[in-house]
């Protein structure tokens, strides 16, 4: 698989590269010059299981406020930095774990080869970053149209351009909001080059429709063996991104670790409110790290059988329910104590 033999790329206390584990990635929607509220959020982001955090840095004071930042976290700080190469510098200064540029909205040469320089005494890496949207005018022309192949020309352009300065210490994104055009484009890319890839779907929406996209883009490209660090990107809070990269990621056999909820859908036989159980059991597993299948079902007739391949499970009855370890009910309890009965086994799970 492609992952497998991409170039190894240290990023603070994480590695990608080399068939390590693919790692989730988010970012901050604070003002990066608030220390506090963007330090508070990349914990509650850690404690979901972000991997990598990302902070825009759009002015100086941002800029200058990561040195803060990065001494009250512990997973690795990313810079994201567009068109003034000085941020980057300060960023750098600043003392993050890596940088995301787009040496196309720096500038000059001379100012990217500053940000290079800086980047290489640190030794730490460069994402080359290329949207769709910022696809350059000329490859538009020659492709007829915005493309995968204008896209992947223009990252390996930008990626030799760094490269000419004497460094290879980076990571390339290429992103486009059009999931069959960001696949075509990974797929392409994955011939082209051995750096590792940072995967996402831009701009792909709100909760739902961005979920969907997401799932979809990242599932296929995934699936290929092509993609080191993921970031599902979504209007609202970014813990649900973490959330989903962590859904992806078990779908796809991809990450182990953690409680994967099964629920059915409600029918005419539902006699519990399973739509709220089912929310409030995703909810409470998310502080557990088993590696088990948790089965929420709504009603007792079913509620075994279909229960029968998750390690626990739940069903409700009419003001009644049940607790069920691979398939078997072990004991039957009114409804409103299944959510603590069932936490309350995850507490000793493994004790007995």
């Amino acid at each position: 698989m492609y992952r497998d033999e991409t170039k190894v790329i240290k990023i603070g206390n994480k590695v990608i590269g080399g068939g390590n584990p693919i790692l989730i990635q988010s970012m901050t929607n604070t003002k990066t010059e608030d220390v506090e509220a963007t330090v508070a959020q990349i914990k509650e982001l850690e404690a979901a299981g972000c991997d990598i955090i990302r902070c825009a840095v759009p002015t100086m004071e941002a800029a200058l406020a990561l040195k803060d930042i990065k001494k009250q976290i512990s997973i690795p700080l990313v810079a994201d930095i567009h068109f003034d190469y000085r941020l980057a510098l300060a960023a750098i200064e600043s003392g993050v774990d890596k940088i995301r540029i787009n040496p196309g909205n720096i500038g000059s040469e001379v100012k990217v080869r500053a940000v290079v320089e800086a980047a290489k005494e640190r030794n730490i890496p460069i994402r080359v970053g290329v949207n769709s949207g910022s696809l350059e005018k000329p490859l538009v022309e020659k492709y007829g149209g915005v493309t995968a192949e204008g896209i992947v020309e223009s990252a390996l352009d930008k990626v030799k351009f760094i490269e000419d300065m004497g460094y290879d210490n980076l990571v390339i994104s290429i992103k486009s909001s059009n999931v069959l055009m960001a696949v075509k484009a990974h797929e392409l890319i994955a011939t082209k080059t051995k750096y590792p890839l940072h995967v996402g779907i831009t701009e792909s929406g709100t909760i739902t429709s961005g979920n969907i996209k997401s799932s979809i883009g990242l599932g296929i490209i995934l699936n290929q063996g092509i993609g080191d660090t993921i970031r599902v990107s979504l209007t609202g809070n970014p813990v649900e991104e973490v959330k989903t990269a962590k859904i992806i990621l078990r779908t796809l056999g991809l990450r182990k670790a953690g409680v994967e909820v099964v629920s059915c859908p409600t029918c005419g036989r539902t006699e519990i409110d399973l739509i709220g159980l089912a929310n409030k059991v995703e909810t409470m597993v998310q502080k557990y790290d088993l590696d088990i299948k948790v089965a929420v079902m709504g009603c007792v007739v079913n509620g075994p059988g279909e229960a029968k391949e998750a390690d626990i499970g739940v069903a409700g009855g009419k003001g009644v329910g049940m607790l069920i370890k691979k398939g078997k009910v072990v004991k039957t309890l009114p409804e409103d104590q299944l959510l603590a009965t069932l936490e309350e086994e995850l507490k000793n799970w493994g004790k007995n």
